[in-house]
């Protein structure tokens, strides 16, 4: 099932998200509906705060980019990434311009280490340790930030966030064009 992406200005996008464990009510289904609704977005990446569950869980599939961008290599994978846990941020600072299905229509230059090392556990609950790279890097520290509520925008230049302050407000009232359900903080119901 698709679910209403939640937009910018809903408090669930900054709360650091808890661990969640298999018995969690619904989890295979909110891991399969994370997907759908991410491929519906035509995204990359979705964490489970942004479909309204604050818990430690995002999704990405970095097969949707078919061609390496800039410096960032694109090796895909698709994984679901469940209680992650930062070992190491590694390597130079790069800069790439990053969007957030919660923030639709602005894009902005975001300065990230090239690589990252997690300990997780997949979806079978395999407890993996591993250390990604390129576009995965990137994919990767932008959901973790989702559930350490960080958004994108709190990483770019203060003058760049102070020029999108209309419009990220905006986008909270739901005065944005999407092609995607979502849901809106200071509106009732998704659109």
């Amino acid at each position: 099932m698709i679910l209403p992406v939640v937009a910018y200005g809903d408090p669930i996008l900054r709360q650091v998200a808890e661990e969640t464990w298999a018995d969690y009510p619904g989890l295979e289904q909110l891991i399969d509906d994370m997907l759908e609704t991410m491929y519906n977005a035509q995204g990359i990446g979705l964490a489970a705060p942004q479909v309204g569950h604050s818990i430690r869980l995002f999704v990405i599939d970095s097969s949707q980019v078919k061609t390496s961008k800039e410096n960032l290599v694109v090796d895909p994978i698709k994984e679901v990434f469940i209680n992650a846990k930062r070992i190491t941020e590694d390597g130079g600072l790069i800069d790439y311009e990053e969007g957030c299905l919660s923030i639709p229509g602005i894009r902005e230059d975001v300065t990230r280490p090239e690589q990252i090392t997690l300990e997780y556990f997949d979806r079978s609950w395999t407890k993996k340790k591993q250390t990604f790279t390129g576009l995965n890097a990137r994919v990767i520290q932008h959901e973790y930030d989702h559930i350490e509520g960080i958004l994108f925008t709190d990483r770019i230049k203060p003058l760049k966030r102070r020029l999108l302050r209309k419009r990220l407000t905006g986008i909270s009232r739901g005065d944005v064009d999407v092609a995607y359900k979502m849901r809106f903080p200071q509106k009732a119901r998704p659109v």
